[in-house]
Parts: structure tokens; C-alpha cells; sequence
């Protein structure tokens, strides 16, 4: 991504309604699957680090990103030893992971395949993979060409390039399901006025950014029990596929 949007990202992801909220319903669900503290958790591409420290509630966090910037920051926030690496070509780690997480990061990676291959091999046999991509193909425009998105997911896709890396989804879901009329909308207006920073970028004003967080943030009880059709993003719940599994 550009290096403005990683400097932006610092504030961003600390404050924002989206982020705050998605980190929040990733914790509800984390909390669900994951119950020793012994627990071994890489962030795959954990840019400024704003989920490291979620993540160390659940066991022992390594990291690993791409860009010094974010890199350094996330380090110094959270005293973790980020390394530098990216998928598929350069991992910076031997070993076996209880849970990985990639969180809009397929999304950057050409070869998303290749990469989700390489993943699955650093899980350990009943691992877990959380992972979040922007969804719906037909909505890709200004916004994903100006954060270097390669493409945006249907769920059709993304279980099928899932199966050929030999990964089993244990639950998928839609996220931003209540706003996400509003999302088109943005999109739409995108669309039509050439800009750096796209509508919606920006962290509201207080009251605008509380509301827009309360709406997005219900949605942990609405995934906690059924798959949600349709949103801004996709969760993927999944494992490395095991042939006891049929």
C-alpha cells in the first residue's frame, strides 16, 4: 500500500468504527474457539500492530509484515518482535502455529493460492485459520486500486480456492451487514470523483463514529448464530483438511 495509508492506518485502526468494531467481533469469536492461554498465534501482515494486543489475550503472538513503517510501529506498541516477511515467498518462521490470522491481506497477495498453501503448512494438524477479506467482486473500484487490492472475494471463490489449498471451512459469514446499503452507496459516489482518499476513509466525528460502531459491533450476536448472506467483508473460519474429515 502506499506509505501515506500506513501513517494514516496508526489513527485509523485505533479509532475508527470499522476497525474497532471488526476487532471486536474477532475477539467474540476468538473467545469461543480458543481456551489455553497457551495457545500459539501468528498475525500474518499485521500492518500497524492495532490487533497484537488482542490477540496476546489468547497466548503466545509472533508477527510478520512487509513494510518498515508499520513494522516498527507495531513492534513499539506492543513489544513484539514483528518480523519482516510476506507471503508466499518470504515467511521469517520454522515452526508450527495453533491459530493464524490474516486480516484483509489475501486481498494484497497475487498468487492468493500459493499463499493460502504456504499458510495451511504452518498450522499445526487441528489449527485454527481466522481470516477477513472484502467481499463481493462487483463492487471492486477506487477504494481496493488505491489500497493495492489485487481483487475482492464472492464466497464462491473463496471456498473454492480454500479447497484446492486443502483447507476445510469450519464457518464463513458475511460482516457489515446492516451498513452495508450504505457501503454501495459510497462506492457508487466513488465512483465518480477522482480522489485520493475514498468517502468513508476518514474517522467520523465522535457521535457519527459511536453510532456507526454500535450498529456495526451488534453483529457479534447475529454471527454468533447464523451465517450472514451478504456484507462489506468476509470471515472465514477453517483448518488444515485432514483426510479423516471425508
Amino acid at each position: 500500500m502506499r506509505e501515506d495509508i500506513y501513517h494514516d492506518m496508526i489513527e485509523q485502526q485505533e479509532n475508527h468504527w470499522w476497525f474497532k468494531a471488526r476487532r471486536k467481533i474477532i475477539h467474540t469469536i476468538l473467545k469461543k474457539k480458543i481456551s489455553s492461554k497457551n495457545t500459539t498465534i501468528l498475525e500474518i501482515g499485521c500492518g500497524t500492530g492495532s490487533n497484537l494486543l488482542m490477540l496476546r489475550e489468547f497466548g503466545h503472538v509472533s508477527a510478520m509484515e512487509m513494510d518498515k513503517f508499520a513494522l516498527d510501529h507495531a513492534s513499539k506498541i506492543t513489544g513484539i518482535d514483528v518480523k519482516t516477511g510476506w507471503l508466499p515467498d518470504n515467511i521469517p518462521f520454522q515452526g508450527k502455529f495453533d491459530l493464524i490470522c490474516m486480516f484483509d491481506v489475501l486481498e494484497h497477495i497475487k498468487d492468493d493460492t500459493l499463499a493460502l498453501i504456504k499458510t495451511r503448512k504452518m498450522l499445526n494438524p487441528n489449527g485454527i485459520l481466522i481470516l477477513t477479506v472484502p467481499s463481493h467482486s462487483w463492487l471492486y473500484g477506487t477504494h481496493d486500486k488505491i489500497h493495492h487490492h489485487y481483487r475482492r472475494y464472492s464466497t464462491k471463490a473463496l471456498k473454492k480456492i480454500l479447497n484446492i489449498s486443502k483447507i476445510k471451512i469450519l464457518k464463513t459469514s458475511h460482516l457489515n451487514f446492516f451498513l452495508f446499503p450504505a457501503l454501495v452507496l459510497a462506492r457508487i459516489a466513488d465512483a465518480f470523483y477522482e480522489q485520493k482518499k475514498t468517502i468513508g476513509y476518514k474517522t467520523p466525528r465522535k457521535l457519527l463514529n459511536t453510532l456507526l460502531y454500535k450498529i456495526f459491533v451488534f453483529e457479534r450476536y447475529l454471527i454468533a448464530k447464523i451465517n450472514v448472506p451478504f456484507g462489506g467483508s468476509v470471515i472465514v473460519l477453517a483448518k488444515p483438511y485432514n483426510p479423516s474429515d471425508g
